[in-house]
């Protein structure tokens, strides 16, 4: 996504006022809502715009190598995030002398790939802000409620763009149309195209295992992700906040 992309510019300063110490929690929720949606329109103006002019959002990949601590858990937002977004994402994981490393491989259409990484970079952020303000309850081991936290905060976000981007597409395709076709139509294609992508560089990629966690603080994780900003800064290649260590 270009930097100067006006509507870029518009979620910056709808997260802007949202993050404002003096913002009551009700007008941050509906600052965040706004953003949310508008990341949704712009992923459906592009698979639009993209009809008539293909060679402007190709499918595309990269791969994002997450730092410890909470390497795994960072792989699995990015993933989930990829997922909503109409990406795609293979979690890969490399076993060295220093111990497990986690990466995540993804594919998508350029504009998909950049609302991605909009996304999980803010993310990333707010997760790690709110992770040090909250207590771990005695006795409980740190790193498995902070897992346990994470979790919830990704399902609660992954629920909430899932609703952004539903209702984005309900409401293009009450009045857009491209060549004939409809807008899920149009979506559909797009998706296609990624998973021949993926299938193309994994052609025998298997499932993973479902992770089994034993910390408490999944509750509290949700909270926070119904509240967390949807947007913020760019992915670069070295995280721009560390989440609090084990």
């Amino acid at each position: 996504m270009p930097v100067d992309h006006p509507m870029l510019a518009k979620i910056r300063k709808l997260l802007a006022k949202a993050e404002n110490d003096a913002t009551t929690p009700e007008e941050a929720e509906l600052y965040t809502a706004r953003a949310a949606r508008l990341i949704a329109d712009y992923g459906i103006d592009q698979a639009l715009l993209a009809v008539d002019l293909p060679n402007t959002d190709v499918v595309g990949d990269r791969v994002v190598r997450l730092d410890a601590p909470y390497a795994r858990d960072k792989a699995e937002l990015l993933s989930s995030v990829a997922m909503r977004l109409r990406c795609r994402a293979v979690q890969m994981t490399d076993r060295t002398p220093q111990g497990t490393r986690f990466a995540v491989h993804l594919f998508g259409h350029q504009s998909d790939l950049a609302r991605a990484d909009l996304l999980f970079t803010s993310l990333l952020m707010q997760a790690s802000t709110w992770l040090s303000r909250t207590p771990v309850p005695r006795p409980e081991n740190k790193a498995a409620f902070r897992r346990s936290w994470l979790a919830g905060f990704r399902l609660a976000i992954s629920r909430r763009l899932e609703d952004a981007e539903r209702r984005a597409e309900a409401d293009a395709a009450s009045h857009a149309q491209r060549d004939g076709r409809s807008v899920g139509l149009v979506l559909a294609d797009r998706s296609a195209e990624v998973d021949q992508a993926l299938r193309d560089t994994y052609p025998r990629l298997g499932k993973a295992r479902p992770r089994q966690l034993s910390g408490s603080g999944m509750a509290g994780g949700w909270s926070a992700g119904q509240q967390a900003d949807l947007g913020g800064g760019r992915l670069h290649s070295k995280e721009p906040e560390a989440l609090p260590g084990v």
